[in-house]
């Protein structure tokens, strides 16, 4: 099937893939952009399972100030080689974590860092509110599992919704990063402070590794 050249540099633009990656997908997919994006998606998340195994202990440590000072954070993302840690594309992945953490204040990096009490007393939480509601017994869990995974989304930087676009979350982001520098990727650590924190409340800074 003969796909455009027009076709395959939008798709490349869209998804940063390659171009011949982009018109085989794009060939495969009988022309659908989007199938070809879900291909393209998909290769990506099997390369990068690929990947994660190696050792990745070079990198970045950068830092982001906010709001006229009010507002610090720093992250520290790894890589595998020197040559990838000084890649600009790299460091504004780097950056956008920066970002991200400082909008978004996530209590955890991935969701295997929740300890299992908070999570117990989540559950319970939810399942007294759903019972309040008058919810039937049947669907509590179910009710359960979905605001579980709502706090996730809410709580977890790996789970959240990228700030910059929505529509993907911070480890699709990091994902396709992976698929197209061609190593592994970690987002090893952060810490967000805010001014004056913990005078009032314990809610204003966050750490995570």
């Amino acid at each position: 099937m003969h796909i455009d050249a027009q076709v395959v540099k939008a798709l490349r633009e869209k998804t940063g893939a390659g171009m011949m990656d982009c018109k085989k997908a794009l060939q495969e997919a009988g022309g659908d952009e989007e199938k070809a994006v879900s291909a393209l998606r998909e290769k990506g998340l099997a390369q990068a399972a690929k990947r994660a195994g190696r050792t990745a202990n070079q990198g970045l440590v950068d830092s982001y100030i906010h709001l006229g000072g009010k507002i610090g954070v720093l992250v520290e993302v790894n890589c595998e080689t020197d040559f990838v840690a000084r890649n600009d594309e790299f460091k504004e992945f780097v950056r956008n974590i920066c970002l991200q953490v400082a909008a978004t204040n996530p209590a955890y990096l991935a969701r295997e860092d929740v300890p299992e009490n908070e999570l117990e007393n989540e559950r319970q939480i939810i399942r007294a509110q759903a019972l309040n509601e008058g919810k039937p017994e049947k669907v509590i869990d179910k009710i359960i599992e979905g605001r579980i995974d709502k706090f996730y989304k809410e709580n977890c930087l790996l789970e959240q919704a990228y700030v910059k676009d929505e529509e993907i979350t911070i480890s699709e982001l990091l994902t396709d990063l992976i698929a197209r520098i061609g190593e592994n990727i970690v987002i090893r650590r952060y810490c967000r402070f805010e001014l004056g924190q913990g005078l009032e409340s314990d809610n204003s800074s966050g750490c995570g590794s």
